[in-house]
Parts: structure tokens; C-alpha cells; sequence
């Protein structure tokens, strides 16, 4: 039930999109809050009912580089026990998935069998990532200007999907070429592995297409799903998946002073709403319109900073004795039902953004 105090906002109405068609970006589109170093901006990705933190349990790594401790425990499980599952599900904010995921396909094609890549063995060789190139060739969803998927290094039967650089989803067409090269015979006659990073991004028809491959795998096969958000992940892979969950170091502040400018813009627009009029507003949000994979990368940190906003805001009511709203509270249910229509339903950014502050605003104000 929408609460009375808030009944008036969009950030609550009827989930009406529309999608844009814009020119391609140039270049690798890479997340606004992700950084090479690690540091503040590998922001907490927050979604799903549960205010200010998941309810699924955590497992930190202590080496995200070697991908030992606790990812090496459940790998070394897996494979000195023979159990490795046909589908695995890695959640969680910034680079630790995807370097944990690359590490766990590595593993499960070594010929060590110890848990690990032992970076001797011919198949570590094969699947060595190229330092000059680390990111490999740039796919393309349609297949025109570059491979739909390619290999880890160059072992045959390690393969890796990704969103290409100019494409807003991850398409069908990319997951029935990877279903094709999977139902073949494994090239080195062990197995076969298949990395799927930013899950998130698979169109509703590309995940039924996947979910086709995980009921029925083929021998020896397995496929790992990383995601930033597991809520974006339709529910029947989610629950044939075993699902590791990777926690930030730290939570740092949208205050803090290391933050990257456009962090530190959005704040100040999101401390200032209830002064400003809707047409400032609606101003803010016109930097979301464009290209629509740029666009859509602009408005996910915008959710991003809004609900760690958001929270922190929260938290601070509580530690001074005051009860939060529930308006407040509802809200952050609200910004993970954005972002489930920005991704999972293509639409438009700017009317996102604008449903988004324009919704927040009335939080705000109900709840002063």
C-alpha cells in the first residue's frame, strides 16, 4: 500500500517506461563509480527489500588478486570433492566479482586440481589474460563489428560474454552463440566454463534463453553469472544458482572528501531538493538524455549515490533518537524498483531521473 504522507509523488506511481534510441558511445563504457584502485567509489550497490544492507550472507576476500580464503575454500570444495555446480551466481559492488569469477573459470579448467590456477600447467597458460590487453577484443551484441563472446586468453573452452561497448543490453544473440559453442565437445576433454559479466544487462529475452541452457547443461559445463545486483536476475536462475555474495571493505561516506566530482554533484542536488523548484530539477535530470548506454551508466550512480544517500541520512536520524519515515523507508524499496526498469524494462533515463529526485523531493519534505 502506497503510504498516505507520500500518495502525491511519482517516485510511487504506476511503472510506465518508454524506450530511447540514441546514438552509439564511443569507447568502453565502463560503471561512473568503478576505479582501478579500489578505493572509495567501489560504492555498496544497494536493492531488494532489505533498508541499508542485504540479508544474504557475506564472504569477504582478504586477496581479491589471488582469489584465495573464502573463494578458494568453496572452489577447493568443489573440485576436490567433484561437485562443482552447472551454475554460480557472484554478487556484489565493483571489481571483486569479475576478478573472482575470471580467477574460478581459470581454476576449474587447471590441471592441478587443487582449487586454484597454478599457473604452470598448459591450461594456465592458455587462459592467461594478455597484460597488454586485459579487457580482450570488444564484443558486439549484434555480432557486426566484433565477436558476440570470446575466450579467456586463448584456452577453446573457456568463454566470456560481456555487455560490448556500444550495445545497452546483452542480447539473445550472444547467448544462443554461446549455447551453440557449449553444446560442442569440449576442445581439451575436460570442462567447459562460461563467464558471464554483468549479468544485470541481459535482456528479459537473453535470460529465458539462458535459463533454457542452466535447466538442461551440457556435461562438464559450468556457467558464472556475475552481477552487481542479484534482484536483476530473473528468480528461476537465480534459484538453480549457488550464489556467493561479496561485501565492500568499507561503506564510505557520499560526503567524503575523496569522492569523484560527480558524486559530489549529485549530493549537493539531492541536500538542496526541497529548495529547489521542479523546473531546476527537471534541468538536472536533462544531463541524463543521449546516447542511451551512456545515459543508463549516468542514472545507475545516480540511484547508486541516492540510496547510500539516502541511507546514511537514515542512520544519522537514528543515532540522534528520531524514527525514521516511513516514507523514507519505502523510498529505498522505490529506487531498487527504478533501477529494475532501467535495466530490466530499457527505460527512459531522464524520465527515470526525473521520477527519481522528483520522488525524493516528496520524501523529504513529509518527512521534515
Amino acid at each position: 500500500m502506497v503510504p498516505a504522507d507520500v500518495a502525491v509523488s511519482p517516485f510511487f506511481l504506476p511503472q510506465r517506461t518508454r524506450g530511447v534510441t540514441g546514438a552509439a558511445g564511443h569507447g568502453r563504457i565502463r560503471p561512473p563509480l568503478a576505479s582501478a584502485n579500489g578505493s572509495w567509489w567501489e560504492v555498496a550497490r544497494r536493492s531488494g527489500p532489505a533498508f541499508c544492507g542485504g540479508l544474504l550472507e557475506s564472504i569477504a576476500m582478504d586477496d581479491p588478486d589471488s582469489g584465495r580464503d573464502a573463494l578458494s575454500a568453496i572452489l577447493r570444495r568443489s573440485i576436490e570433492h567433484d561437485r562443482v555446480h552447472s551454475s554460480y551466481l557472484l554478487v556484489g559492488p565493483g571489481a571483486l566479482p569479475r576478478t573472482h569469477a575470471l580467477v574460478f573459470a581459470r581454476a576449474l579448467v587447471c590441471r592441478s586440481g587443487k582449487g586454484l590456477p597454478c599457473g604452470a600447467c598448459e591450461a594456465c597458460h592458455r587462459s592467461r589474460m594478455d597484460p597488454g590487453n586485459p579487457d580482450g577484443i570488444p564484443l558486439d551484441g549484434k555480432g557486426r563489428r566484433g565477436p558476440t563472446y570470446r575466450h579467456i586468453g586463448d584456452h577453446p573452452d573457456l568463454f566470456w560474454v560481456e555487455r560490448g561497448p556500444d550495445d545497452t543490453r546483452i542480447t539473445i544473440g550472444q547467448v544462443r552463440d554461446l549455447q551453440l559453442a557449449l553444446r560442442r565437445g569440449a576442445n581439451e576433454g575436460g570442462r567447459r566454463v562460461a563467464v558471464i559479466d554483468g549479468a544485470e544487462w541481459l535482456n528479459p529475452q537473453a535470460q529465458n534463453a539462458l535459463l533454457r541452457l542452466l535447466e538442461e547443461p551440457p556435461p562438464l559445463t559450468s556457467v558464472v553469472l556475475v552481477a552487481s545486483h542479484a534482484s536483476a536476475v530473473i528468480v528461476t536462475i537465480r534459484s538453480r544458482s549457488v550464489r556467493v555474495r561479496f561485501a565492500p571493505d568499507s561503506e564510505p561516506s557520499v560526503r567524503d572528501a575523496e569522492a569523484p566530482e560527480p558524486v559530489r554533484e549529485i549530493v549537493e542536488t539531492l541536500d538542496a531538493l526541497t529548495e529547489r523548484s521542479i523546473g531546476e530539477i527537471l534541468d538536472f535530470a536533462e544531463r541524463y538524455r543521449g546516447a542511451r548506454a551512456l545515459a543508463a551508466e549516468g542514472v545507475t550512480e545516480l540511484i547508486d549515490v541516492s540510496a547510500q544517500w539516502l541511507c546514511e541520512n537514515v542512520k544519522s536520524r537514528v543515532m540522534i533518537g528520531e524514527q525514521p519515515a516511513t516514507a523514507e523507508l519505502d523510498a529505498h524499496r522505490s529506487l531498487a524498483r527504478l533501477r529494475r526498469d532501467l535495466v530490466q524494462r530499457n527505460a527512459n533515463p531522464q524520465m527515470v531521473a526525473e521520477r527519481l529526485l522528483l520522488g525524493l523531493r516528496d520524501v523529504v519534505a513529509a518527512s521534515r
